[in-house]
């Protein structure tokens, strides 16, 4: 995008008029108010300085990472208010950000709880309502709110560089961003409590009501657990039970989720020619036991699917673990888990004489369980911090897209991350190599990190022949990432490719602390063994230079999707 530089007489216009309106010290005061046209009112003003800035690059820096208004849409308004788009509040700001029927604004950071109401000159800040600058707005679809009426109100400080067109917004606070007790319940992002019956699904309850619970307030769905269980990858049945990583490769394939209303639980049936209502394009896995991790997913993401041994049978079962009339439960011993819950909550002041084993500290998780809601209260229970399994595996549901985000989807990994691969040390090169089915610009790549704060970069190959053809990789995109998990990361720009051209993704990862940082899908056990593995090609190499087929090493394929619109 190109941006214009006004003629030198008006920029003196505006500057001038900033000088008034941010009292800058040091200003002529005297000179400025002899300046013809000095006196004009705000109203004349402020709409020729607000659009010298959004003609111009406009560059905010919150917490010390920078957005523009070439890629997000931040403007100044006629208050001389950045006005950022509330669709990435909850990541620059790291808050809880959530619409409410549709004209409600719901901020929430440190103990700061902040609500917005459309178009109203008012904001509820703590329970007291408080005059704000700039209204929660929305302009063409798209929800904003004042970056600076948030800085007030959130601690940050905040201000604006007039010579550089910048704005910046720092947290003045190293508090915890959560409080010491949250409860999604309270505030409607939960998902409908759900009986599993007899069979062994907790696994899918768990994954798909965290999913609906991380596009709640703003859509409230509910996604059916027989496709899911009963059309994967995976060979086999609903008796059978599952984990994580199964409902993750089934939707990472596009596969789901669908909605139960066409799919309805517990007729052992389903429907194979339903497609996904939805895309999930990106699923963080929490590492073991991290609390405070925990904590934040929830409360700016939604639910977090877990795991528990759980040593009761049934709703109406008792067991030395769980407290029944505290709704209280505890296991701490060396079995492994054997069920899938969702934290929706946690209360750090949670008394440990409510349990029915001796502990050493209060604190407990709120748990949404699939027994139906006549179990413990009503449907969710308290497993207490020093339970020996809550919180080891941890899924949180992070982007959840419409299904026009993309034309098409490029796979050959089904059943997901079944395995790793590498060279026994931090990082590896590994590339899928595909045909494109018509002519189409490809916009983007997704993969798993298989550990914490992972690097990558992303390439693309065009005219694949062999894999000398990998010496001519073209640069797309690079980063970190914070967690484990499924990743879909945007090219910086599109790559077109022809109809019938075969072409390769690939992915260069550096994982510390891991021997084998690929994800690999391979016939690994029961589950597996009807994997196809002849449906994709590809390589893998230690330095980016020698390079050798998949299959040579370990029969398998790489976890590396691409995404590609029609051109």
């Amino acid at each position: 995008m190109h941006y214009s530089k006004r003629f030198i007489a008006f920029g003196g216009i505006v500057a001038i008029a900033f000088l008034i309106k941010y009292n800058i010290p040091g200003a002529e005061y005297e000179q400025v108010g002899s300046f013809r046209g000095a006196s004009l009112e705000a109203e004349t003003w402020n709409p020729l300085i607000a659009s010298s800035v959004n003609d111009n690059l406009l560059s905010v820096i919150i917490d010390n990472k920078q957005y523009t208004n070439e890629k997000y849409k931040f403007y100044m308004d006629d208050n001389l208010d950045i006005m950022m788009p509330v669709s990435i509040l909850r990541d620059a700001l790291n808050c809880s950000a959530h619409i409410y029927d549709g004209d409600r604004l719901v901020v929430e950071k440190h103990s700061s709880n902040i609500s917005f109401s459309l178009d109203q000159g008012t904001a509820d800040v703590n329970g007291d309502i408080e005059k704000i600058t700039s209204p929660f707005t929305m302009i063409d679809n798209e929800y904003y709110v004042s970056l600076n009426d948030l800085s007030q109100y959130m601690d940050y400080t905040y201000s604006w560089d007039m010579q550089e067109n910048e704005a910046q917004a720092a947290d003045n606070s190293d508090a915890s961003i959560v409080p010491t007790s949250y409860d999604l319940r309270t505030r409607d992002r939960t998902s409908k409590v759900r009986n599993q019956g007899s069979y062994g699904t907790c696994w899918s309850f768990a994954a798909l009501g965290a999913l609906e619970s991380s596009l709640l307030p703003e859509e409230s769905e509910q996604y059916s657990v027989d496709h899911m269980t009963l059309c994967n990858g995976f060979n086999m049945t609903q008796n059978d039970g599952g984990e994580y990583t199964m409902g993750m490769a089934y939707l990472a394939a596009w596969k789901g989720p669908v909605y139960e209303k066409d799919d309805p639980y517990g007729d052992n049936k389903t429907n194979e020619d339903l497609t996904a209502v939805k895309h999930v394009q990106e699923m963080q896995i929490i590492e073991s036991k991290d609390y405070e991790k925990i904590k934040e997913a929830v409360f700016k993401y939604g639910g977090v699917q877990t795991s528990i041994y759980n040593a009761l049978r049934s709703s109406q079962s008792s067991s030395p673990y769980y407290n029944k009339n505290n709704n209280a439960y505890c296991y701490i011993g060396t079995e492994k888990p054997n069920h899938d819950v969702v934290i929706v909550g946690w209360d750090d002041s949670y008394s440990k004489d409510n349990f029915n084993t001796d502990l050493d500290g209060d604190g407990a998780f709120i748990c949404q369980n699939s027994w139906g809601d006549n179990f413990g209260e009503n449907g969710f229970f308290y497993i207490s911090y020093y339970d020996t399994n809550i919180g080891t595996h941890n899924v949180v549901y992070t982007d959840i897209e419409n299904t026009d985000n993309y034309d098409h989807i490029y796979q050959s990994d089904l059943c997901g991350w079944v395995g790793q691969l590498g060279y026994n040390k931090d990082s590896i090169y590994g590339a899928n190599v595909y045909t494109a089915e018509g002519n189409e610009t490809l916009k983007a790549a997704s993969f798993y990190a298989t550990g914490k704060d992972s690097q990558y970069e992303l390439y693309v190959v065009r005219q694949f022949e062999d894999e000398t053809s990998l010496e001519k990789m073209i640069p797309v995109a690079s980063g970190k990432l914070g967690n484990a998990g499924y990743y879909t990361v945007d090219f910086n720009q599109g790559i077109e490719v022809d109809a019938g051209e075969r072409y390769a993704v690939v992915l260069h990862i550096i994982t510390p602390g891991s021997v084998h940082p690929m994800a690999i899908e391979y016939a690994a056990d029961e589950a597996t063994e009807n994997v196809d593995l002849d449906d994709g090609e590809s390589y893998i190499s230690a330095n980016g230079s020698k390079w050798v087929s998949v299959d040579t090493v370990e029969k398998s394929n790489l976890c590396i999707k691409a995404f590609s619109d029609n051109r």
